[in-house]
């Protein structure tokens, strides 16, 4: 006895390319996909207790944002005018803007107001079929605001139907109150902030920014090491402005990912193949900074490193919260086909956040959360601008409101 049988739909299975079945049909119990395939090939004897008519639409895997600073209070459109007007960033960043703009908005804020300020953007996700999203701390910089915002990421589980992955990044930046001091503030992320998150229980997993204008290397493993030392496991900012070696470093660590990439090396590319670390790309964050360096994509291509994409939803350097945008962007930028931006949305994305048995693929025994589009093919989610034929999202079986 089935819960429900969804009939009159198209599968995108997301195994084996697409796995398209055509007039397919899928099945849920305790939340749970029981059984999928051809509408033809039901068994004979099948009971279910609610029939539901997709009407023709396609049925995708829920949609996942692997990457997303979401969480956040404050606004920045004020320094994105800016710039457009010929004011330069260091410029802005000495009248009190950039990042510690943001992290004084949201130490600022009250969790309430953090969760209120912060709800806009997880529900124009969720129109969008996603059903699992990554939330990122890292604009407390303390340990009370860092918390706050990671709070705020579980509530937002707790309150709506979706999945939330929280990761701590503490290691952001560098907060006002440590200027010159980047290896006191690393001493403090790991022997007081990190071990309160992991004992309050609110974080996933563990990430940093490695760059020259954040931390380095070592600074980051000392992060990592933390990590390890709680049972977390970690991903990285990694080569998004310069070489730093840091997909290396975290495939060192066995990471789940490195994200961005645009300065990736062949030996970066080596070590995360080689660890089974996801890439992780963020084309809305290429996009608003006008950048030149494309990550290398035919390199991964060729290693077979798993190609995840995201929105990178931040208030400085990509205000976005679509994954259809995403997907656009991954192939217009980025050069990936619609398959596999709709891979870097499902099934790739699902591995970079330690989730590929439980969702990402349209497979028994994993949960039964999928997307219904009003689309005549799979690549049409990646195709169309400015259109969402979203028709209906399941979550754990069941139809989201």
């Amino acid at each position: 006895m089935w819960d429900s049988l969804w009939i009159n739909v198209h599968l995108a299975t997301m195994r084996d390319g697409y796995g398209e079945i055509v007039d397919g049909a899928i099945a849920v119990k305790d939340g749970k996909i029981a059984w999928l395939g051809s509408v033809s090939a039901l068994p004979a004897d099948y009971q279910t207790k609610v029939i539901h008519d997709g009407q023709g639409c396609w049925l995708t895997p829920g949609l996942i944002d692997c990457h997303t600073h979401l969480v956040y209070a404050g606004n920045r459109s004020n320094e994105f005018e800016a710039r457009l007007n010929g004011v330069a960033y260091e410029e802005i960043a000495r009248q009190g803007g950039g990042i510690v703009s943001t992290v004084r908005a949201t130490r600022a804020a009250s969790e309430q107001e953090l969760y209120e300020q912060s709800l806009p953007r997880l529900r124009s996700s969720l129109e969008q079929g996603i059903t699992t999203i990554e939330i990122k701390s890292g604009y407390g910089l303390d340990t009370v605001s860092e918390a706050k915002m990671l709070r705020v990421a579980r509530r937002m589980q707790a309150e709506h139907a979706v999945r939330v992955r929280t990761t701590f990044l503490g290691a952001h930046a560098l907060p006002p109150e440590f200027a010159g001091r980047a290896d006191d503030y690393i001493d403090e992320v790991c022997q007081h902030m990190l071990p309160a998150i992991a004992a309050e229980g609110l974080a996933d997993a563990v990430d940093v920014f490695c760059e020259k204008i954040g931390f380095t290397p070592a600074q980051t493993e000392r992060v990592f090491a933390a990590a390890k030392a709680h049972g977390l496991p970690v991903k990285l900012h990694a080569e998004q402005l310069s070489d730093q070696g840091g997909a290396a470093l975290t495939a060192r660590y066995q990471g789940l990912s490195a994200d961005h990439l645009e300065y990736l090396t062949d030996s970066g590319i080596e070590a995360m193949r080689e660890a089974g670390t996801v890439a992780v790309l963020l084309p809305g964050a290429f996009y608003f900074l006008r950048e030149t360096k494309l990550p290398p994509i035919e390199a991964l291509r060729k290693a077979g490193v798993a190609m995840a994409v995201a929105s990178d939803c931040n208030p400085g350097t990509s205000p976005m919260t679509s994954p259809l945008l995403s997907m656009n962007m991954a192939c217009t930028l980025f050069r990936l086909t619609p398959l596999e931006a709709l891979q870097g949305t499902t099934i790739h994305a699902a591995k970079a956040l330690g989730l590929a048995d439980e969702v990402g693929s349209l497979e028994v025994g994993k949960r039964a959360d999928f997307a219904l589009w009003c689309i005549t093919r799979p690549a049409d989610l990646a195709y169309q601008i400015g259109i969402n034929p979203h028709f209906m999202t399941v979550f754990a079986g069941q139809v989201r409101k």
